[in-house]
């Protein structure tokens, strides 16, 4: 992604920082998650990725803005069970669109696209007068690469 698309997609973001700055810091990890659009990534992951293109950012404040993005509603939190939060860019306003695949041999995490519980979801609602506002579906298994 070239920098005026990739300056494009952030500034579509600037309404969410409606009391906060959007520093360069905070510019630069955003356009980690839009370079890398499907990815879970940890804040040690985002750290590295920032070195590697040599940019000067620490990894206190990279914790610090991830933590600030999940809590805008620009990422959202996961966490897998491997100890350590991922994250991945929200890219609607509602939160549960789809689920993971975690591969517990070498940690793999496939995204399925769909929600399969919509239905599910919506007999809930009505059964039970519950508004549902977000769910997380987890299938822990084999990748078909450790399956053999």
């Amino acid at each position: 992604m070239n920098k005026k698309d990739q300056s494009e997609k952030i500034n579509a973001y600037k309404d969410k920082f409606k009391d906060y700055k959007l520093t360069p810091q905070r510019k630069r990890i955003l356009g980690i998650f839009l370079e890398n659009e499907d990815a879970h990534l940890s804040a040690e992951e985002v750290f590295k990725l920032i070195q590697d293109k040599k940019e000067d950012i620490g990894l206190a404040t990279v914790y610090r803005t991830l933590d600030l993005l999940d809590e805008l509603g620009v990422l959202h939190k996961l966490n897998f069970g491997d100890g350590r939060s991922r994250f991945e860019l929200n890219k609607s306003e509602k939160s549960h669109h789809h689920h993971h695949l975690i591969c517990v041999k070498c940690h793999k995490i496939i995204e399925v696209k769909d929600d399969l519980l919509q239905k599910l979801e919506a007999t809930i609602e009505d059964e039970h007068s519950f508004e549902i506002l977000d769910h997380r579906v987890k299938f822990y298994g084999y990748c078909p690469e450790c399956n053999d």
